[in-house]
């Protein structure tokens, strides 16, 4: 049957692992039919040298502002007119900008934050804020794409839904009562599955060539929690799509070449996955960024952006977990690497076919699936000498050494067992827990992703995941150090900020490509939801 034909048998062969791929033309990660959404173009195609001038003579301090600009002409008539004014004598680049091309939309709530009300009342004011229209189309030619219902964005300068994003947001709404939006998103969610064949890193084209972690079938489980068990039903061609996505070119992996597309063969036959854009040029929104560090990094052009933009795609951008020095960005190798988070939510989305499925056939084989990757992640990615499910470099066939909170995947997903989770949550009580929450990792690399800062879906999965192994004195930490941080904070700011510094409570997170967001969606959710665990109820 069609629905089984993913699963290959599992040969065992004494091979050393490597991430050695096929010509990178020879293996589209697609190949439905071309859509209208999946056919729009980016602004750095569209624009080309206009665009590149823009981003790298940095007439926006953020890279992401111009390429959520909206043109006011056509690409031709834009760039008819950049040739012809370009050479002349007054031309003056951002005034040319702002002729052709209108600011970002930025939606006036007329909202302003009122220290007056708890933070729970807070965050329900803010869902309304932080609610998009459905249908909105700035045209072919701008890079966002309409969806069909309304949906939560982060906040700040993220004025689009993103992927992993939404799962958090949607355990607030659930603990908010917000069900109608919660289909809503589900709803969008599978309309970007059928129209582009996978769920985009955001409703952008330039973020068409990504996903970011597969949390579907997590969302639709919160939907079915409030709505009923058919809702399975109802989505399962979706989860069935996405699965095959992560999963194209599965049948191309072999011995001599071992990765291909987020598809990578172990030595003992085994398939495991990898975060992988299929993009090979500097990312849009970041492109001066990216320019740089491929400059610095004095590597082979193509091969350093698709390595940030697969860091991209992991929702971790950037930790040093994907550096091969631990240090310096211009040393990453995202696509060397097995994570264990990646393929844990994989393992979830493959357990929730298999218990789902009306087909029986078809249910054995995903049930089957994700034991095979149980095995291999308990395989390759448990490292006992440091008690952690850690990444894999397939490329040098051995752990990367660097601790993160990727970690707590298996346990949030239930892959794990009882006495490898207590072994996780003693290593998170030592060296993880500070007094704010949990540090994402245990270096400071002035990457976002690192310490000092913690960030809102890590704290949850880390508890939840205890949780699930009765680890429930750890987890309790956890949840009140996070909560009485995010309180800390609104209580001086009157703000939920994107993620949080857990080391030195008194100062503001950092790191990464931009400063600190508020909103925040996730932010939100986390608490919500943590709240709801507590005997005292929402604060």
């Amino acid at each position: 049957m069609k629905h089984i034909a993913f699963l290959l048998p599992f040969v065992f062969l004494l091979t050393l692992p490597a991430c050695r791929e096929a010509p990178v033309e020879a293996t589209p990660v697609s190949d439905a039919p071309v859509v209208s959404l999946a056919d729009r173009k980016a602004p750095d195609e569209l624009f080309g040298e206009l665009f590149r001038r823009v981003q790298m003579e940095r007439i926006y301090p953020d890279g992401k502002t111009f390429v959520d600009m909206i043109p006011k002409a056509s690409p031709e008539e834009i760039m008819t007119a950049y040739a012809a004014e370009k050479a002349l004598e007054n031309f003056e680049l951002k005034s040319f900008v702002e002729e052709y091309f209108s600011p970002p939309v930025q939606p006036e709530s007329g909202f302003s934050s009122d220290a007056s009300r708890s933070i729970s009342e807070h965050i329900n004011t803010l869902w309304a804020v932080l609610t998009r229209e459905a249908g909105a189309d700035e045209g072919a030619a701008g890079s966002l794409l309409p969806l069909p219902n309304d949906y939560v964005v982060p906040g700040g300068r993220f004025r689009e839904v993103y992927y992993w994003d939404s799962y958090f947001t949607m355990l607030g709404l659930q603990a908010g009562g917000e069900h109608q939006l919660i289909r809503d998103m589900v709803e969008n969610f599978a309309y970007l599955i059928d129209e582009v064949g996978h769920i985009p890193n955001g409703n952008r084209t330039y973020y068409l060539t990504r996903s970011q972690p597969p949390f579907f079938s997590l969302m639709v489980e919160v939907l079915a929690e409030v709505e009923g068990p058919e809702v399975y039903q109802e989505f399962m061609p979706q989860l069935v799509a996405e699965h095959a996505f992560w999963m194209k070119g599965q049948e191309a992996v072999s011995e001599t070449v071992p990765a291909v597309n987020h598809v990578v063969r172990m030595p003992d036959g085994s398939l495991l996955n990898r975060y992988f854009d299929e993009g090979r040029r500097p990312r849009a929104e970041s492109y001066r960024e990216d320019v740089l560090t491929i400059r610095e990094s004095g590597r082979d052009s193509q091969r350093v952006a698709r390595h940030l933009r697969s860091g991209a795609e992991s929702g971790w951008d950037f930790s040093a977990r994907w550096f091969a020095d631990g240090k310096n960005i211009s040393t990453i190798v995202t696509t060397d690497i097995i994570p264990p988070d990646l393929n844990s939510l994989l393992y979830k989305l493959e357990t929730t076919i298999g218990a789902h499925h009306p087909d029986e056939q078809t249910a054995e084989a995903f049930t089957t699936a994700a034991e095979n990757r149980r095995a291999a992640v308990e395989k390759y990615l448990w490292n006992e000498e440091t008690g952690a499910y850690e990444d894999f470099n397939c490329d040098l066939g051995k752990f990367t050494g660097f601790l993160t909170l990727a970690t707590v995947y298996p346990l949030f997903v239930e892959l794990s067992n009882e006495r490898r989770a207590a072994i996780v949550g003693e290593l998170l009580a030592e060296k993880f827990l500070a007094p704010g929450g949990l540090r994402t990792s245990l270096v400071d690399t002035d990457q976002q992703w690192d310490a000092p800062n913690g960030w809102p879906p890590l704290q949850w999965m880390a508890y939840r995941g205890l949780k699930n192994y009765n680890e429930n004195s750890v987890a309790e930490d956890i949840r009140q150090r996070w909560m009485d941080n995010n309180e800390r904070v609104y209580e001086n700011v009157t703000k939920m900020v994107e993620k949080y510094n857990v080391e030195d409570i008194s100062l503001e997170a950092g790191g990464g490509e931009y400063p600190v967001q508020d909103g925040f969606g996730w932010s939100n959710g986390v608490y919500l939801r943590m709240a709801q665990e507590d005997a005292r109820g929402i604060r």
